[in-house]
Formats: C-alpha cells, structure tokens, sequence
C-alpha cells in the first residue's frame, strides 16, 4: 500500500505552476497522479507525446483550448482527458489559480518539466 501526504511528495515547478507528483513510475503502477495547480492570468501551450493525460479540475476556472481554436471551459466538477496525445492550450482565468488532479499514463518518472520560452508547444 502506498500512503503520501501532500507535504512529502515531489514538487516540480512547471513554469506556470507547481505540479506535486504522487504517483510516479518508480511506485510500478503505470500510471502517475499528480495535484497540479495553474498560475492565474497563465497560458501554456502543451502537448504529451509520450502520455495520455486526463485532468479533474477541483478548484478554480479556465480553459482547455484545442489547436483548431475549440475551447472548453473548465470549473470544478469538469474533467478533460487528452487521448490523442493533443496540443492544447491551458489557460487559467486571471482571478484565481486553477487547480487539477492528473492522471498519466504511462507514469512519469518525476523530473519533467516543461520549457514555455519555445516557439513550439512544450512536450515531453
């Protein structure tokens, strides 16, 4: 049984928010969950080559936003899962941080982060 308390797990900040990584590959579960908190006024341009991702926002508002200009508002209750490996834009609104429970899979080792200065969407 594996047992972790938000105080002891890794931390990694992302660039535009902190990602506390409690699952991750070394555990042999396959997947990772992590609790991930968006900057407010952010926007990040994503992308996962190498994991799915599924998000369930707990706190806060913003928007997920396809490449294709689709938008889809995100406030708690909302979950959005990135099965085709897509690039999307996560934005928080400017009034609050966004805050979301992640799951990936395959898991993560831990260390990524992601590099938000490229003119290319952040992908690892």
């Amino acid at each position: 049984m594996i047992v972790r308390n938000l105080d002891a797990v890794t931390t990694v900040d992302w660039g535009n928010g902190l990602s506390r990584r409690f699952l991750l590959e070394a555990d042999g579960l396959g997947y990772s969950v992590t609790d991930t908190t968006v900057r407010a006024g952010t926007k990040s341009l994503l992308e996962y080559r190498r994991h799915l991702e599924a998000c369930y926002c707990i706190e806060g508002s913003g928007e997920v936003v396809a490449l294709d200009g689709t938008t889809h508002r995100i406030t708690p209750g909302t979950l959005y899962a990135l099965d085709q490996h897509d690039a999307h834009y996560l934005v928080a609104d400017p009034d609050s941080d966004l805050r979301l429970v992640c799951v990936f899979s395959p898991a993560l080792r831990g260390d990524e982060r992601h590099s938000l200065d490229a003119a290319t969407c952040s992908a690892y």
